[in-house]
């Protein structure tokens, strides 16, 4: 049902299988009823949809797409854990992290991209607590990552 809605919204199927990780970490663990994902780029069949800063390379609007990108391929890594993304109870919360040009101070717009998808999707259960953080770098050049914590029902 969930993964219909997320298809219905973003016209193609979610992957079953989350983006590689980049070096030695897992996408993401479960501990008790909790999922903990690893940070998430924009990834989409293996590339990144932008790359650089937001608000110098990259355009609010595109990072606000990166960010949603990035919450996409998180419940990835959750579907990978746990089979069926039917078992979300809660997204708890996330942390949205944007590679930002100097003076650039609009990351909780561009977080937006992630927090207005989930709720979108998970109705009340997606409205999460959440950090939006400027940062100087990104792996890989990217402009967003995204890391999320999932409450589950097992």
């Amino acid at each position: 049902m969930i993964e219909q809605k997320i298809k219905e919204i973003i016209g193609y199927e979610l992957s079953s299988t989350p983006p590689k990780p980049l070096a030695t970490y897992i996408p993401a663990q479960k501990s008790g009823n909790l999922i903990f994902t690893s940070g998430q780029l924009p990834f989409v069949n293996g590339k990144l949809i932008a790359e650089g800063k937001v608000g110098y390379e990259v355009s609010e609007e595109k990072g606000i797409e990166c960010a949603k990108i990035s919450a996409i391929n998180c419940l990835s890594a959750v579907k990978a854990l746990i089979g069926n993304l039917d078992k979300v109870e809660q997204i708890v919360k996330l942390t949205v992290f944007v590679s930002s040009a100097v003076g650039f101070t609009a990351q909780p717009k561009i977080a937006n991209g992630a927090s207005d998808f989930l709720a979108q999707v998970f109705g009340e259960a997606g409205k999460h607590a959440r950090s939006a953080v400027g940062v100087n770098e990104l792996p890989m050049n990217a402009p967003v990552e995204v890391e999320m914590i999932v409450r589950v029902n097992l």
